[in-house]
């Protein structure tokens, strides 16, 4: 079972406030303007893939377009064509 969401953006906040205040600490600006930068990155990124995530574990690819009844999680044709759908540029 995947871990939940708020648990992973919880341990990502985690590892970066620890770095952070130690920045702070010594004073180190650059170092903290850095972080918070990466943070808003990194954020983003594990944000997106938990998206994926989530679309392929709930069956997010529609139903009954030449497929039957399988679930994007269980049918590994419908998981790339929601990856697809999803990585798709317009």
């Amino acid at each position: 079972m995947p871990r939940p969401r708020d648990r992973v953006l919880q341990n990502l906040e985690a590892i970066y406030r620890e770095a952070y205040d130690r920045a702070k600490t010594a004073g180190d600006q650059a170092r903290m303007a850095d972080l918070d930068a990466a943070y808003q990155r990194e954020q983003l990124l594990l944000e997106v893939l938990l998206d994926i995530r989530d679309a392929l574990t709930t069956g997010a690819a529609p139903r009954g377009e030449g497929r039957g009844d399988q679930a994007a999680g269980s049918d590994p044709i419908a998981a790339l064509e929601t990856i697809h759908r999803i990585t798709k540029l317009r």
